[in-house]
């Protein structure tokens, strides 16, 4: 189980912190990402954080996003965050936790059916 927090609505320039808490004690192993989806769009990956057993894996984001946005993960806490900083109004979406198991030769699945689990969504809305 994924619960997603931490939406809400922020001015244009500010930031928020989305955070994804995994239930389950094998946390480590799952490949975890954020989407988002918003109306009338198809829902695209924002970022993803290879499984790390010890590290806490390596990071992949969209190019939209790219110095704005910092995936990170607590093993300890089975937890999974997004920094999002500079918001603007194109950020504002619904935006989905992931987690899958499988191997991925990238390191990563890039689209929304590669990822098993999914949490709840939670609404960033960024006004001009």
């Amino acid at each position: 189980q994924l619960v997603e927090s931490g939406g809400g609505l922020v001015q244009a320039g500010g930031s928020l912190r989305l955070s994804c808490a995994a239930s389950g004690r094998t946390f480590s192993s799952y490949v975890m990402a954020w989407f988002r989806q918003a109306p009338g769009k198809q829902r695209e990956l924002v970022a993803a954080i290879t499984r790390g057993i010890t590290r806490g894996g390596s990071t992949n984001y969209v190019d939209s996003v790219k110095g704005r946005f910092t995936i990170s993960r607590d093993n300890a806490k089975n937890t999974v965050y997004l920094q999002m900083n500079s918001l603007n109004p194109e950020d504002t979406a619904v935006y989905y936790c992931a987690a899958d198991r499988r191997w991925f030769d990238s390191g990563y699945g890039r689209t929304q059916h590669d990822y098993t689990y999914w949490g709840q969504g939670t609404q960033v809305t960024v006004s001009s």
